[in-house]
């Protein structure tokens, strides 16, 4: 496991390489969910990837148009840690327009989705 530097250099340093690996796998799948969570006052659209079973990668779309890539993993102590990140247009170009589009309809509608992924590709 790479411990919370790593995962931190990687989120801020390189948020556009890991875009590319999870849209990667999400056009890859079968199907692929797209979910509408919320806390708080904030809501916003997520695709989810697993790069093993306790580290997780993201895309996100929150209201007000705002996409933020999420990295969450287990610590050594066990404690689950949240990195999360804003990514700028270049990085935001590398999203198919077609996942934009479904994580948008998600965000509005407040209703996950289902798609199949190689929809997503376009």
């Amino acid at each position: 496991m790479a411990n919370k530097k790593t995962y931190e250099e990687l989120v801020s340093n390189n948020p556009g390489s890991l875009v590319e690996q999870i849209v990667t796998t999400v056009v890859k799948q079968k199907s692929v969910d797209v979910h509408f969570e919320e806390e708080g006052d904030q809501q916003w659209a997520i695709v989810k990837v697993y790069k093993e079973e306790d580290h997780e990668m993201a895309i996100r779309l929150q209201t007000g148009d705002k996409w933020i890539l999420q990295v969450g993993y287990y610590d050594d102590d066990d404690e689950f840690i949240e990195l999360l990140q804003p990514l700028t247009p270049p990085d935001i170009d590398r999203i198919p327009q077609a996942l934009q589009k479904v994580m948008r309809k998600v965000l509005t509608s407040e209703e996950g989705l289902r798609v199949p992924g190689n929809l997503l590709s376009r």
